[in-house]
C-alpha cells in the first residue's frame, strides 16, 4: 500500500488531520461504523464527554485491530460530537491518540443534534492495508 497526503496548507498539523489522503494499491479496505461509549454489553454510557471519548476510541481501536488493521492506517476519521465546546477541552485525548498511532488522515467533525441514547461522541473511521 501506498498512502500520501496532501496538505497545501501547513494550519492543519496542529489539529493533527491532513487535507487529503491518496492511497494506491490497497489491499483491503475497513469501512468502520460509528463508534461510541457503548461497553461490551451494548449498554451506552451517561458519563461526561471526557470518558465518553476515550471509551470511543478504546472501542474503535479494539474493531480495527480485531479485524486484522493497524490503527495507523486509518486514512478518514469522521466524529460526531453534541457539544463541539464540551469535546473542544478533551480534543487533546484524541490528538495524542492521533500521535501515538502516527495517524495522517482526513478528518470532519460535525455537531448533530443527537446520538444513539446518552452518547456525546462517536468516531467512525475508514481504514485500509
Amino acid at each position: 500500500m501506498e498512502k500520501r497526503t496532501v496538505n497545501p496548507w501547513k494550519w492543519q498539523e496542529e489539529r493533527s488531520y491532513s487535507q487529503a489522503v491518496e492511497v494506491k494499491n490497497v489491499e483491503s479496505t475497513l469501512y468502520c461504523s460509528g463508534q461510541a461509549a457503548i461497553d461490551p454489553d451494548g449498554i451506552s454510557s451517561d458519563k461526561d464527554m471526557k470518558s465518553q471519548l476515550e471509551q470511543a476510541i478504546t472501542n474503535l481501536e479494539e474493531l480495527i485491530t480485531s479485524a486484522g488493521y493497524e490503527c495507523g492506517n486509518i486514512v478518514r476519521l469522521n466524529i460526531y460530537t453534541t457539544s463541539t465546546e464540551e469535546l473542544w477541552p478533551h480534543f487533546p485525548i484524541l490528538q495524542e491518540w492521533i500521535a501515538r498511532h502516527k495517524l495522517q488522515q482526513a478528518v470532519t467533525m460535525l455537531e448533530v443534534k443527537g446520538l444513539f441514547e446518552t452518547l456525546k461522541v462517536e468516531l467512525e473511521a475508514t481504514a485500509v492495508k
